[in-house]
């Protein structure tokens, strides 16, 4: 049975407000919630009829879409589930929408091979488990990379939208340098997601250069009154084809070489550093590849991520960047004992004047101190 978009609209808005337990909600709360909803999502202003309300009620109790719903009046007013954990969002799929789903899939999996339709296959495989996963009751056999306390993500439908609308927006940001959030007038053109995070590229009111914001760091959003600013600084399609990560240091693109040890060549070499790698030459000291970047934060943190699995070879100026990473990383773990040799050598220059007696009483006094 087909259910238009504003019925639905009612039965989630039904559903949220009959988990809440801490409120009660009579027939004409749930009236005003559902029209509230429509007039949100939708712009329906004229309200909705106590008899839609009730109709819809009724139909989320029935077996006619599958929910069921265990909705009951206390007190002949209030409305609420008598099972506390109920919730239409948790529903089993039914034999016939297993059904319909395994036809996508059929369909879905005709493309897999077509380099246009890369991202077709993880969907594919996140159906066929769902599907697998109701039909046969066990747990999921595949487990997809997921952050389920990443921040910011309630705002991609309206960064979206403001994109698609060519809206301006006013956005309340506060970067993680910065000790008070301040409103920036951003000019929205591109969501990017990059290890899970997800950022929002674009320009302020200067136009200068392009812009990238984490969503995880914009505390509020709203639409301002400005004229919108054309995208007339970058090709959304092309920005990161030489990019790794979203920092663009706006450099030339450079030819980096890397050697690849030859016990991790083979991992490099399954799962491309970037997609411009290529084999340059296989040595006994390793796999050198090249990648056509320009050099940024990210890139820097892709190599460290290796360790001594990998060594720069060019260009000089990234050498040099990651040699004093490394040197920096190093001094972390050498403070004690760079700290314990200055000790030892001022008690040996001690012992010489006579001021201790042994060099046993350097070593111990050092540690003495060290450990305070």
């Amino acid at each position: 049975m087909p259910v238009n978009r504003n019925a639905l609209i009612r039965y989630r808005t039904i559903d949220k407000c009959l988990q809440n337990r801490y409120r009660k909600w009579t027939l004409d709360d749930l009236i005003d919630a559902c029209s509230d909803a429509l007039y949100e999502y939708e712009g329906i202003d004229k309200g909705i009829s106590r008899r839609s309300v009730q109709m819809d009620i009724q139909m989320m109790r029935s077996e006619k879409l599958g929910y069921n719903a265990p909705i009951v009046v206390i007190d002949k007013k209030y409305y609420t589930y008598e099972d506390p954990d109920y919730s239409i969002s948790n529903i089993p799929l039914t034999d016939q929408d297993l059904g319909m789903l395994n036809s996508v899939v059929d369909i879905l999996k005709q493309f897999k091979g077509f380099s246009h339709f890369n991202g077709v296959s993880e969907m594919v495989n996140k159906l066929e488990d769902q599907i697998y996963t109701s039909r046969q009751h066990t747990a999921p056999a595949i487990d997809f990379e997921k952050n389920e306390d990443l921040k910011g993500l309630e705002h991609l439908d309206v960064l979206y939208h403001a994109i698609i609308d060519k809206q301006p927006l006013t956005i309340t940001y506060q970067s993680f340098k910065a000790q008070q959030p301040g409103d920036i007038v951003f000019h929205p053109y591109l969501l990017k997601e990059y290890r899970n995070r997800w950022f929002l590229l674009g320009v302020n009111e200067n136009r200068k250069q392009v812009l990238n914001l984490a969503l995880d760091r914009m505390l509020h959003i709203e639409k301002s009154a400005v004229p919108y600013l054309v995208n007339e600084l970058f090709d959304t399609q092309t920005y990161f084809k030489h990019l790794i990560g979203v920092t663009d240091s706006r450099s030339e693109v450079m030819d980096v070489h890397l050697l690849i040890e030859p016990v991790h060549a083979p991992y490099v070499l399954t799962k491309p550093i970037h997609p411009t790698q290529q084999v340059v030459e296989q040595t006994e000291q390793g796999t050198v590849i090249s990648i056509q970047v320009k050099l940024n934060f990210e890139l820097e943190r892709e190599i460290l991520g290796f360790g001594n699995n990998i060594k720069v070879l060019k260009p000089r100026h990234l050498v040099r960047a990651v040699k004093r990473r490394l040197a920096l990383a190093l001094e972390q773990y050498d403070v004690g004992n760079a700290a314990e040799r200055s000790m030892i050598s001022e008690g040996q220059a001690q012992l010489k004047k006579g001021e201790v007696k042994s060099h046993e009483e350097v070593m111990k006094k050092a540690r003495k101190i060290l450990k305070k």
